[in-house]
Order: structure tokens, then C-alpha cells, then sequence
């Protein structure tokens, strides 16, 4: 069994990390971490030798429809009664750094 976490430990990790922890939230936090690290260790204890690895809990199905190509509309037609068109494209005003 590993050695249990301490309060050098996570003064430690708290400034490595910036964290200005008063000494009493290192000790909670300390506590805290140490509850983390025994539950950790009470699942790793449990045998799942006969469980069959899963990537997902449910099966999967795939809901989309068939990429099929459509009829759309013309693009000479629709750029016809476009407000602005450059290039073949809308033209839309700029939004980003405009001052009101």
C-alpha cells in the first residue's frame, strides 16, 4: 500500500499549482484528498477479471439518414436577389471592430 498523502504534500502541490491555501485549507484539504485516495484504492481492490471491457454502456446506432444529393436551389437565381454579392458569394458587412 502506498504511503498516505500529507500535509508536505499538498503545501507542495498548492504552490506549485499558485494556490495561496491558508494552513488550515491544506489540512482539509489534505483530509479531502486522502478520503479521494482510499476510495480510488477500495475500487481498484474490486475484481472485474470476468467483466467484459465496454467503450460505451449502450449499443449505438447510427440515426442519420443516407447522404444522398438533393435537388437545391440555383445559385445564379439565388445570388439574383441577394443584397450584395461579391465573388460569386454574399456579401455581408463586417461585425468585429466597428465603432458605434
Amino acid at each position: 500500500m502506498p504511503e498516505r498523502i500529507d500535509v508536505h504534500v499538498v503545501a507542495k502541490v498548492s504552490r506549485l499549482a499558485r494556490l495561496d491555501l491558508t494552513p488550515s485549507e491544506i489540512e482539509v484539504t489534505t483530509e479531502q484528498l486522502a478520503k479521494m485516495l482510499d476510495h480510488f484504492a477500495d475500487i481498484d481492490a474490486v475484481d472485474l477479471d470476468a467483466v467484459v471491457p465496454m467503450t460505451q454502456p449502450y449499443p449505438l446506432i447510427n440515426v442519420l439518414r443516407e447522404d444522398v444529393e438533393q435537388p437545391c436551389l440555383d445559385r445564379d437565381e439565388v445570388l439574383a436577389v441577394a443584397p450584395d454579392v461579391e465573388d460569386h458569394r454574399f456579401r455581408v458587412p463586417p461585425i468585429i471592430g466597428l465603432e458605434d
